[in-house]
Formats: structure tokens, sequence, C-alpha cells
């Protein structure tokens, strides 16, 4: 793609991860990378769907394992644990107390702030189906696609990340 007679920078990322950290490192990269005139996308699949997901409980009829999936889930990003320390959920406050501390942005303001740079975040739909996950459940502007659509995107990235 060429802007304004210079050819665009592309970056995606696969966000596997549904640790509050890993998903973290994505879009700050991301926002990186936006903010450095790159055309962005986050493939987000399995796991790091849950951090698209709406933090309210949306009532949908579902089957017996796809309810499982959604209450075994966490509903948000800011419900995710970490990687590593999670200590029954006591990390993910430290972390959270840490960021506020260093006037840091949150993993949710990261979401936001990518969603304003236009950073496309797509939800895998295969994951979404296998899961139980419907649209309503997630949040608003963001796209969905298959896996052919991400490596449409790739082809042509210049940076291409798996978290």
């Amino acid at each position: 793609m060429v802007r304004s007679g210079k050819m665009t920078k592309k970056t995606t990322i696969v966000l596997f991860s549904g640790d509050y950290d890993k998903a973290m490192a994505a879009y700050i990269i991301a926002n990186g990378a936006a903010a450095y005139d790159h055309e962005v996308t986050i493939f987000h699949t399995f796991w790091g769907l849950n951090a698209l997901r709406k933090e309210e409980n949306i009532k949908m009829k579902k089957g017996f394992l796809e309810k499982l999936f959604s209450k075994m889930m966490p509903r948000g990003a800011e419900r995710m644990g970490l990687s590593k320390m999670n200590f029954a959920g006591f990390g993910p406050k430290m972390i959270k107390h840490i960021i506020d501390k260093h006037q840091a942005l949150t993993l949710p303001q990261l979401i936001t702030l990518a969603q304003e740079q236009n950073v496309n975040l797509v939800a895998c739909t295969m994951t979404m189906d296998l899961l139980g996950l419907k649209e309503e459940e997630l949040l608003n502007g963001i796209d969905y696609a298959g896996v052919a659509a991400y490596l449409a995107e790739a082809e042509d990235g210049h940076v291409n990340l798996f978290i």
C-alpha cells in the first residue's frame, strides 16, 4: 500500500494468549507501530479473544459446552490473569497498582487507543464458533474474519508477531 508517495509498512500480530501481560505487550507494540504510521492488524484467536469480550454478561441461548466456556473464560481485558506470578488473582492487582503508580495505560485503555488509531482488531470466526462466542459478546467496532484474511494481511507484513 502507498500513502502520500511512500510505501506503508504493515504490522500484524496474532494474539493467541489470554494473559493480561502478554495482551498488554501486543497492544503496546500495536499502538507504537500505529504511531509510526504502520497499518496494524491484531488477529485475536483462542484465549486472545478474551481481550475483546465485553465485561457485562450478555444473556444468549447457548448449548452446555458454550455456556461452560463462557463461564470459565474472563469477560473483558480487565479480568485477564497474568502469565507468571498470578498468585490466585493477587498478581494482576499488583501489576495494575504498578501501572497506576507509573501513570501507564491499562490494557483496556490500550485497546481503546488502538481503536482510536485505527488498528484493525480482528476476531477469529473459527475460534468464536469453537468456543461458542457470539458477536454480541465482543466489543463494538471490531472485524470478524478467518485465518485466510489474516494470512492475506501478514503476507504483505513487514513485522509479523505471534503473542
